[in-house]
């Protein structure tokens, strides 16, 4: 008589890109030596993977939420390691990073387990057992919607539901391009977001002023579907100086809140974006590039300028901060930006409004949970076309870390901030 096959689950196998799943094998010989393998193949055609070492128990049985991971990717108990260790399959070309671009379609992976301890050659090898996962960034319910706004390029994510939402205006960093994936998740937790472009772009190669993201604001702000006194403003990167910008300088925006992450208060938007990346063109000589050839861009905003005119105001701000920085990030100098902005917000009186998070050993690309950590991938300039392999920073285990918990906190943020008493609506569910 044949011994029953093995038994590989995965629960919830669809469901949000931020939420935990369970895995388990069964029917396994007691004391077998497994890996379990993750595996997805990219919008661009490349192939992601992870894997942890498992030794089943007296039953035959392997709980990754219970197990300790003995080698790998990743190591001791870890639920969605299979997922946050993620990294490019051996072969690859370098500078590699994972980003969903239509956010229509789930990422879908393939999680599977083999007889022993394996490092390599994977899709070579069969399989004990597969099973198929779909994840996804926009729940059942929310609609994309492109703004039509000639003056505007961006899209708009809104929850299932009469309304009206609470909004934020998603606001990416130097990379340029529409990124929507932040914007979909945050739509499928209840908040209208509109994710915006702002680098230069085709059918808009000239300059991007303040007039731009006031007008964005705006947008959102008169949409019907929108409660136009619960809008904040989120930043990565580049797009914080664009946040803290228009929260202090701006006559018309006037957000409930504000989440920036891996941002600094140095060299303020008041005119223009591009006035201020020529500003910053002077300081290229403060580039260092490492005996790997990556670009590390810390130094370019450092020391800490003393001239006020190179700092935005932050002791004006009057809605509640939520700052968040990695402290291992190579690109921006985020620590030394949270200490000065720390300062400035007492000596006004306001520090009372900043909420301070720093998670050592996280590097500036703090992103959605469970998504792989990237410490370097190639970037081409916006601006000029230059192309060379940036140093994010970070180690994958502490980044991960940080991702997940500084997601609850921005979410529990923005639901404190801007339902203003109101329930919050429950996270939808696939």
């Amino acid at each position: 008589m044949s011994r029953i096959r093995p038994l590989l689950t995965v629960q919830p196998c669809r469901g949000l890109v931020d939420e935990k799943f369970q895995i388990s094998v069964k029917y396994l010989p007691p004391k077998q030596e497994v890996t379990l393998h993750s595996l997805l193949q990219s919008e661009d055609n490349n192939y992601w993977e992870a894997f942890g070492y498992y030794v089943s128990d007296a039953k035959g049985a392997v709980k990754v939420a219970e197990d300790a991971s003995v080698g790998g990717t990743y190591e001791g108990i870890e639920a969605m390691g299979l997922l946050w260790s993620m990294r490019p399959e051996p072969g690859s070309k370098p500078g590699l990073r994972l980003r969903k671009e239509n956010v229509e379609s789930p990422v879908v992976v393939q999680i599977s387990v083999y007889k022993g301890h394996l490092s390599q050659g994977f899709r070579k090898q069969v399989a004990l057992a597969c099973s198929t996962v779909e994840r996804w960034y926009m729940a059942p319910g929310v609609q994309r919607v492109d703004v039509t706004d000639p003056e505007v390029r961006g899209t708009l994510f809104l929850p299932p539901g009469p309304g009206p939402f609470p909004a934020v205006l998603d606001i990416w960093g130097g990379s340029g391009g529409l990124v929507e994936y932040r914007s979909a998740l945050l739509a499928s937790h209840g908040f209208a977001s509109m994710t915006l472009e702002y680098m230069p772009y085709e059918g808009r190669k000239s300059d991007v002023n303040m007039a731009y993201f006031e007008k964005a604001f705006g947008f959102l702000q008169e949409h019907f579907l929108v409660d136009s006194k619960s809008v904040a403003l989120l930043g990565l990167s580049f797009g914080c100086n664009v946040c803290l910008s228009m929260a202090v300088y701006s006559e018309v925006v006037q957000p409930k809140c504000c989440v920036c992450i891996s941002g600094t208060h140095l060299y303020p938007v008041k005119s223009s974006t591009l006035s201020v990346l020529k500003e910053l063109e002077k300081q290229t000589h403060k580039i260092h590039v490492d005996e790997k050839n990556r670009t590390i861009m810390k130094g370019i905003l450092l020391p800490v300028p003393t001239d006020p005119n190179l700092k935005t105001e932050v002791g004006k701000i009057k809605c509640p901060l939520l700052f968040i920085i990695g402290l291992d990030d190579e690109n921006w100098p985020v620590a030394e930006s949270m200490e000065d902005m720390q300062k400035m917000m007492e000596e006004a009186g306001n520090s009372h409004l900043l909420t301070a998070l720093s998670y050592p050993g996280a590097g500036h690309l703090i992103e959605i949970p469970y998504t792989p950590h990237c410490r370097t991938s190639r970037y081409i300039s916006p601006q000029h076309g230059k192309k060379m392999t940036l140093l994010w920073g970070g180690r994958t285990k502490p980044h991960a870390d940080a991702q997940e918990h500084s997601w609850g906190e921005i979410i529990e943020f923005l639901q404190k901030h801007l339902y203003s008493g109101m329930d919050p609506e429950p996270l939808s569910r696939m």
